[in-house]
């Protein structure tokens, strides 16, 4: 698992008429929004999903340092599958797609409680809301960080995930400030931002990073943020958000 490291991008989800609470187990730190606090209940869902996890590395520990994809044999967790799942499509490791599973299947068990949720996991979100829900794009150093949103549907569970090669504690071996994929799947999203961002050096590789993500299947859209360089394609539903300050 990663290393902790202090999220400051908290402020790309605003959600006024949710409850906002944080909850933090070993490296997995989660910025939740529901109907009503519900700590204990996030608590015991990451543990739960981590403990699955965390077996199966123990015993296959090279599971956790695979830089291509997992074939999976024999007995596996489910959350194992969809992460090897999502690396299949991506082309890339199983620990790539950690953040988007954690999401998503924390995500899932919460809305047993609330009808509404958002959980957000070092950038990577997963959400299902009864109204569209505005996801800001933070791009670190970028002038365009935090001018894009992009607008979710209502009520349909979605993933939007973001990588840079810049800013948090994530493996990229690319340099973009932000590459950020929605899917109706959070662990591919996750998985597939990571394998964009590792083809991106500059802004002059954003049409080609484009064209080798946008053939992965189950993805919806792609925004990548090169400096002062954007490129998007997809169903995407895109906003300009008001300038920071």
């Amino acid at each position: 698992m990663s290393k902790y490291q202090k999220r400051t991008y908290r402020d790309i989800v605003k959600n006024s008429h949710l409850k906002a609470f944080k909850v933090s187990v070993k490296e997995t730190d989660l910025a939740v929004y529901a109907n009503q606090p519900l700590e204990k209940i996030t608590t015991d869902l990451i543990l739960q999903h981590r403990g699955y996890l965390e077996a199966y590395i123990n015993r296959y520990p090279e599971f956790l340092h695979a830089m291509i994809p997992w074939p999976v044999s024999g007995p596996a967790p489910d959350i194992v599958r969809k992460m090897a799942e999502a690396g299949r499509k991506a082309g890339i490791g199983p620990m790539a797609a950690v953040a988007g599973a954690i999401a998503e299947y924390v995500g899932k068990g919460l809305l047993e409680y609330t009808d509404e949720v958002i959980v957000e996991n070092g950038g990577d979100i997963f959400l299902k809301c009864r109204q569209p829900t505005v996801i800001g794009i933070f791009a670190g150093r970028s002038p365009l960080s935090l001018r894009i949103g992009l607008r979710i549907p209502a009520s349909i569970a979605m993933g939007v995930c973001t990588s840079s090669g810049v800013v948090g504690h994530s493996t990229s071996m690319g340099k973009a400030d932000a590459v950020c994929v929605v899917s109706h799947t959070c662990p591919v999203a996750d998985a597939t931002a990571t394998a964009i961002g590792n083809k991106v050096r500059s802004s002059k590789d954003i049409r080609k990073a484009i064209d080798f993500g946008k053939v992965i299947p189950d993805i919806e859209g792609i925004v990548i943020i090169s400096g002062e360089k954007m490129g998007a394609w997809g169903n995407l539903d895109m906003v300009s958000l008001k300038e920071k300050g």
